[in-house]
């Protein structure tokens, strides 16, 4: 099963719109959808009326736009994005002062994805993969069951031993509580051909994720020209509201 997924969804005008073009072209299988931002309103209504398949991008990140966002929830989102941000290391630590400000950020983000979408998400990943941030996962935050997106996959060689081990770890606690795909894959870059050639082959025989951008220009135009079906004749993205089933 190939479920190609694109991120961002709401964020702003311009990436819900090329997010759009691509589910007109049946070349993304899913959004993951962001609140709270200038664009959410919109999307969730194109999602629903077009039976677009969303789940919850959150955000710890980014600063919240709409209006819709109180000053509470500014206050602690900011709190927590001085916290990631600081150093590129900062997620796999569990700040405890942050506890309460982390379980607010997720339960506001999940209460007003069922407020947009008329449910609470089954699925979950996070802006710059911060649902994987140690305070995330150490609270279980994320509810039991979900689908959660796991740690991008990778091929021996190319990353450390310990990186590969860590993510080896946060995958398997994860599996315990939520269902996971078997690999994750970003869809650039493009070039070499055989780098795609191997993600949409692993297909075939296991759940492989792959994660997009359109509103960067290269992907945008690889999903909306038709050379993604040119360049893999014989490859079949899944597009039901179905399309993560359970381990």
């Amino acid at each position: 099963m190939l479920i190609i997924n694109a991120d961002d969804w709401g964020r702003d005008a311009q990436t819900t719109d090329r997010i759009h073009d691509c589910a007109k072209e049946g070349t993304i299988s899913s959004v993951s959808a962001m609140v709270f931002m200038e664009d959410s309103q919109r999307a969730a209504a194109i999602a629903n009326e077009q039976d677009i398949h969303a789940g919850l991008h959150l955000n710890f990140t980014t600063e919240f736009n709409s209006s819709r966002c109180s000053s509470t929830l500014l206050q602690h989102q900011r709190r927590v994005s001085r916290f990631l941000l600081w150093h590129p290391r900062a997620q796999v630590l569990f700040h405890p002062g942050l506890a309460g400000s982390f379980e607010y950020l997720v339960r506001t983000q999940c209460d007003e994805f069922a407020t947009l979408y008329g449910k609470y998400p089954e699925r979950l990943d996070g802006h710059h993969h911060m649902h994987l941030c140690a305070n995330v996962l150490l609270q279980g935050l994320l509810a039991r069951g979900t689908i959660v997106r796991r740690n991008f996959s990778f091929r021996s060689g190319e990353k450390s031993v310990w990186n590969r081990a860590y993510r080896r770890m946060i995958d398997a606690s994860l599996a315990r509580r939520h269902r996971l795909t078997d690999y994750l894959f970003p869809l650039a870059p493009f070039e070499p051909n055989e780098r795609l050639e191997y993600v949409f082959s692993l297909a075939t025989h296991s759940v492989v994720e792959v994660e997009t951008h359109p509103v960067v220009l290269e992907e945008y135009a690889f999903l909306t020209s038709g050379e993604i079906f040119r360049r893999f004749s014989g490859i079949t993205i899944t597009h039901t509201p179905t399309i993560f089933s359970s381990q």
